[in-house]
């Protein structure tokens, strides 16, 4: 079995968000729940998955590290002056 991006999911403070997501989308989490359970061993509920996904998405997202890079300098560089 390939090895998943998403792996053990962190025991973390949640803060509550509701949104809507398209069905297929929410096909693809049940599938991916069903995925990761075969691996863990233990059901994962889909929702759960979401958090530690876009997580994944923006730590790897090259982009948006360079955009947090620049607006950290900014901020420290303000608070120097």
């Amino acid at each position: 079995m390939p090895k998943l991006k998403i792996g053990a999911l962190p025991d973390d403070k949640p803060v509550k968000v509701t949104t809507e997501i398209p069905a297929q989308v929410h096909r693809d989490l049940v599938a991916y729940g069903e995925a990761l359970a075969r691996e863990a061993g233990k059901q994962i509920d889909p929702a759960k998955l979401i958090g530690p996904m876009l997580a994944r998405f923006m730590a790897t997202d090259r982009g948006f590290a360079k955009l947090r890079r620049t607006a950290h300098s900014s901020r420290a560089s303000e608070e120097a002056g």
